[in-house]
């Protein structure tokens, strides 16, 4: 009976010691490596600390192990083993949580601030006077006044037309690619029961203030994931569709060449010209060349090889690599084809070397992660390129060195695109955290933050087409978002 007693009273003066340590809000001696603040100081502190405990770390608040601070009610809550399905608190759902937040306070901030400025000092008024006084020539002061163009895009749903609005319902967008004009894009959407289903929308509809846009009522459905496309100029400029289609079971990998007239015309009569399959087994990337020292020819980037094929003769020439080939792109002038390597190594072929001897690495660069994506600009001298790691850098191919770095990219694992238009002078990106980020490709300034219209997911990250002529000489300007089951367009004067 007194033993009894003894243990119910010692098990109470814990618990009370356990409980008055947690309400403390001015951290304990061992936790607090700084110096000794009042606890009114450390109460203002922790009301501007965001509520995850991972970005606890730059403020006065301690990151308590298995405990989150709360700066809204002040106070640190236990947090529960992650595995428990019940579990209404876990660390996972506290940053989905806040970047939630973030998303929508971004949202409501773009839809009150009409007019954004993407550099300090500079407006339209600004830039005319500087540009009649004559600090800034013709060049600079087209892309400074692009600039500000690109940072006062506002947000419209674009309306989808089809002979089938069902189609479209209930698939969410996966990716689009527009066309040399941006008159077109291929779209890649995801079904439900499995599989991809791809089409082609005109854009000669989008038009301020009507956005409006054609679904082509030839849809292809396949339950085979695509794992690269890219528009191929067989017949004429952006005749054919080139898809990379992931193996399943017993049937291979392919890369398949479509006639992108065979998703417009609907009579069984018209000829939509060359379609073809070439067997390449895990394809992870592809590229079609206009070089004339490769021409009529397409190439793969596959696990250690780096297949290019002639389409009309069949004939190939393979390159044996020492990592996954996840990017590839043409020169159009040098004969060169340049491959993004899982390893981080960017590469040259020199495609009139025609065997797999030495001599044919004509450039190497290295990144830190694996490379996802390689844009040549217009000129051939610089190579843009970005990793997993979300590093975007600019590389001057004369001399093998990176020029300019562009931050804020997000990414962790994903095989993200990379955007780059030499005529409007910017980068586009689309993160990981499905926020777009447009830089100016001459110095690197980031121009433009846009959240997602939807709820931040993994697997639903935006696909992002720009151009200043979207839909031909008559169309919007600006850029396209598809996301989930809906097209966006952020369009600008």
């Amino acid at each position: 009976m007194h033993k009894g007693s003894w243990k119910s009273r010692r098990r109470g003066r814990r618990s009370q010691r356990q409980n008055s340590w947690c309400r403390q809000h001015r951290p304990n001696e061992r936790y607090n490596t700084g110096a000794q603040q009042s606890s009114q100081d450390l109460g203002h502190g922790t009301q501007e600390a965001p509520s995850t405990s991972s970005s606890t770390a730059g403020s006065s608040v301690p990151d308590l192990p298995g405990y989150y601070f709360d700066p809204e009610k002040n106070r640190y809550f236990r947090l529960l083993p992650g595995h428990n399905a019940c579990n209404p608190l876990t660390k996972e759902g506290i940053q989905h949580n806040e970047m939630e937040r973030k998303r929508l306070q971004l949202l409501e901030e773009e839809d009150k601030q009409k007019k954004k400025i993407a550099r300090m000092g500079f407006n339209a008024s600004s830039l005319l006077q500087k540009s009649k006084l004559g600090f800034l020539n013709n060049t600079s002061y087209c892309r400074l006044a692009h600039e500000l163009r690109v940072s006062c895009m506002q947000r419209k749903k674009v309306q989808i037309h089809s002979s089938d609005p069902s189609a479209l319902a209930n698939d969410r967008f996966n990716l689009i690619l527009a066309d040399t004009n941006s008159d077109r894009l291929f779209t890649v959407n995801d079904v439900r029961v499995g599989g991809s289903k791809y089409g082609i929308i005109s854009l000669h509809g989008l038009k301020i203030p009507t956005l409006r846009v054609h679904m082509h009522e030839n849809l292809y459905f396949t339950n085979r994931k695509v794992n690269s496309v890219c528009w191929a100029s067989l017949n004429h400029l952006d005749s054919h569709v080139l898809l990379c289609l992931l193996g399943i079971a017993e049937t291979p990998g392919c890369a398949t060449l479509l006639p992108a007239s065979l998703f417009v015309n609907s009579h069984s009569g018209d000829r939509p010209g060359m379609l073809c399959s070439f067997r390449i087994p895990g394809a992870w990337s592809c590229a079609w060349s206009l070089n004339i020292q490769a021409n009529n020819s397409f190439s793969t980037g596959l696990s250690r090889w780096v297949l290019v094929t002639n389409v009309v003769t069949g004939h190939r020439l393979s390159f044996g690599t020492s990592s996954d080939v996840l990017a590839q792109q043409f020169a159009v002038t040098a004969p060169l084809l340049f491959n993004g390597c899982r390893s981080g190594e960017i590469f040259a072929i020199d495609l009139r070397c025609r065997n797999q001897g030495n001599g044919w690495k004509a450039t190497r660069l290295f990144h830190d992660s694996a490379v996802t994506s390689v844009q040549i600009l217009r000129e051939e001298q610089c190579l843009m390129a970005s990793d997993m790691a979300g590093t975007i850098k600019l590389w001057d191919l004369r001399t093998a060195k990176c020029v300019r770095q562009y931050e804020g990219h997000v990414n962790e694992y994903a095989h993200l695109p990379l955007h780059v238009h030499e005529e409007e002078g910017i980068v586009v990106a689309v993160g990981q955290d499905c926020y777009t980020r447009i830089w100016s490709l001459h110095d690197a300034q980031l121009l433009r933050t846009i959240p997602s219209p939807h709820p931040t997911s993994r697997s639903s990250i935006p696909s992002v087409a720009f151009s200043s002529r979207l839909g031909g000489s008559q169309g919007a300007s600006g850029l396209l978002m598809a996301v989930q089951q809906d097209l966006y367009c952020f369009s600008y004067s």
